[in-house]
């Protein structure tokens, strides 16, 4: 069974958009500002490691496949990003030609159910906010890691959107890393209280 981890940059006043300054955005790169240091990205490459499979919208997907494609780098990230199975939910790609990757389209709920049966492991979201807002929505989210820049970036698009319900979330992890950026872990909490528990 899958374990969807969804692992976001953030700023203090929800931002999520251009965290690294490729995607012409006026306010892009602004995690460029604070160092986030060695634990905070030895944490990011253990991500990566841990991960069966990557889980991203369109958006990202195409940023990302554009990047890493071109890429090599001494600790292995570039070769891990572009080996592992990566799956794009879009209504509108035609074609994913980056490496191992497969298009899932149709009835988002079932699609991504489907994908928590096949994948046995991690299946790590980054980015891609509109396909998390949509797991948030689905109940599908197993974890939310969020890596917090002490920032008020002020515009852009936020990792949050409107949701049909309360959606309970249980704090289980904080640590501090680089220079004031406080890393938050929540798992979802369902609505008759009980905690789940998820291996790994």
């Amino acid at each position: 069974m899958g374990k969807i981890v969804a692992t976001e940059f953030i700023s203090l006043d929800g931002v999520i958009e251009d965290p690294g300054g490729s995607e012409d955005y006026v306010h892009g790169g602004w995690t460029f500002e604070i160092d986030r240091g060695e634990e905070g990205g030895a944490f990011k490459l253990g991500e990566v490691e841990e991960a069966e499979a990557q889980l991203l919208g369109r958006v990202t997907y195409e940023g990302f496949a554009a990047a890493w494609r071109k890429m090599e780098d001494d600790a292995g990230f570039a070769e891990r990003m572009n080996s592992m199975p990566k799956y794009v939910f879009s209504s509108t790609l035609e074609k994913a030609e980056w490496t191992n990757s497969t298009i899932l389209s149709g009835d988002f709920a079932t699609e991504i159910a489907k994908l928590k049966d096949q994948v046995d492991g991690v299946i790590l979201v980054a980015g891609s906010a509109q396909l998390v807002q949509g797991l948030v929505e689905h109940d599908l989210v197993d974890e939310l890691r969020l890596m917090t820049y002490p920032c008020v970036v002020g515009a852009g698009e936020r990792l949050f959107g409107e949701t049909s319900d309360l959606k309970p979330m249980r704090l289980v992890d904080t640590r501090t890393v680089g220079d004031g950026l406080a890393h938050l872990t929540y798992q979802p909490v369902p609505r008759n209280g009980l905690v789940p528990v998820v291996d790994g």
